[in-house]
């Protein structure tokens, strides 16, 4: 997908659409409202992340937008500061660290690698700031919350890789192979997905080749022939690589070029359906994409507000949402939507009233504005969302359903069916 030039990808810009707002902000666990609702997003907008982070940091600023336009949150402006978390997890440590202690924001929208959430969802408990996460889909947050670890600081708009594992798994039966390898980004989102995806696949009755001796890449890697020709040792019916585009691009291209890949099935998972990696992949010595063939799963989108947001993008950018940016806009709608049910503009408010306007019972709205007039009316909401229902949990997590995505001989990703867990 192409790059978009925001300027709140940086991370010294601040927004608030039509106001200038003052320095002076409310703290994580203040319950001022004097200074309006400040959020945050930590995202990437560079790194291997980029092609569909930017996608994702476009997202946040039109939701701040249309909430501004009618009437902002508690009576004033919500204010957006954007910080690009480089795909890093000591960036986005320091990213985080920026929007609790300095920016003073209330809630944050981020991050999408599940290292640089890992990082970044202690410093956001600590400092009592709302972490909703539109792309980390690591199993290991589900156990973390269960532990108490977040303090109910942390939410996600995307469902854990604990279902999209086995909805891979079941793909893979599908397809009919049987003898499956694996390799993956050495990080809590490959790791997390490859157990999942283990466990599920031998519940079906398959075989992964090399589950004692899984592949598993260092995300700072340059070069990786030895783990290109470990993974499609011995010919498996197929490999499931979990990557992130700028590596996972690589690792598949020397595969190509060892002749080791050649008529074994490459399965992939979200990290990689970016628009630019067939392209990054590169073309064979027949001129063909080298990447053709290819399918994969991604969390897909299938909510009630999902055709409205498609409008709007296609108004505002001549163009159609990228992958997560519906789960991008939900998840800054449950701040704003959040704070003005606990009428005030503060990360315990929001925490507090996060699955109080996401859950049932509560009028079902899929206009954020409509939400946002029925609380000030002190009215529940149930809040549909653009990705889903968004129906939070205890341990911050929700359900969605999983698009089977191909590539073609013209290098295009086209959607061709839909998965689900059993």
């Amino acid at each position: 997908m192409p790059r978009i030039s925001i300027a709140l990808a940086l991370s010294a810009t601040t927004i608030a659409t039509g106001f200038l707002v003052g320095a002076c902000s409310t703290t994580g666990g203040s319950s001022s409202t004097a200074s309006g609702l400040k959020i945050g997003s930590l995202l990437p907008a560079t790194g291997d992340l980029a092609s569909i982070g930017q996608q994702m940091s476009a997202s946040v600023p039109l939701l701040v937008e249309t909430v501004n336009a009618c009437g902002g949150v508690n009576g004033q402006p919500v204010t957006l500061v954007a910080v690009d978390d480089q795909t890093d997890p000591k960036a986005g440590a320091a990213g985080m660290t920026k929007l609790a202690t300095v920016d003073k924001v209330a809630g944050v929208v981020g991050s999408f690698a599940s290292s640089v959430s890992t990082a970044a969802v202690s410093i956001a408990a600590q400092n009592k700031v709302m972490l909703i996460s539109p792309g980390s889909t690591s199993p290991v947050f589900t156990q973390k919350a269960k532990n108490g670890d977040f303090k109910g600081f942390w939410a996600r708009t995307v469902p854990p890789d604990s279902y999209q594992g086995p909805a891979l798994a079941e793909l893979a039966k599908k397809r009919g192979y049987k003898r499956v390898s694996t390799v993956v980004i050495n990080n809590d989102y490959g790791v997390g997905f490859e157990k999942a995806f283990v466990q599920g696949f031998e519940k079906l009755g398959g075989t992964v080749v090399n589950k004692n001796n899984p592949v598993r890449y260092d995300p700072k890697a340059t070069t990786f022939e030895t783990e290109a020709t470990t993974a499609f040792a011995g010919k498996p019916d197929a490999v499931l690589g979990v990557f992130y585009v700028e590596t996972g691009s690589l690792l598949l291209k020397s595969a190509y070029q060892q002749g080791v890949s050649k008529g074994v099935q490459v399965m992939l998972t979200d990290g990689m359906k970016s628009d630019e990696f067939p392209g990054q992949v590169g073309k064979g010595n027949d001129g063909k994409f080298i990447a053709a063939g290819v399918i994969g799963t991604v969390p897909g989108s299938d909510g009630k507000a999902l055709e409205a947001l498609k409008k709007l993008w296609q108004s505002k950018k001549g163009s159609s949402p990228g992958e997560f940016a519906p789960q991008s806009w939900d998840a800054t709608a449950l701040l704003v939507l959040a704070a003005q049910a606990a009428k005030e503009n503060t990360g315990v408010g929001i925490a507090n009233k996060i699955r109080e306007v996401a859950n049932a019972p509560g009028t079902e709205v899929t206009d954020v504005c409509e939400g946002l007039k029925l609380l000030k009316e002190g009215k529940d909401i149930n809040y549909q969302g653009a990705s889903g229902n968004v129906d939070v949990d205890a341990n911050g997590d929700v359900i969605g359903v999983y698009d089977v995505w191909e590539v073609g001989d013209d290098g295009k990703i086209k959607v061709i069916d839909k998965v689900t867990p059993k």
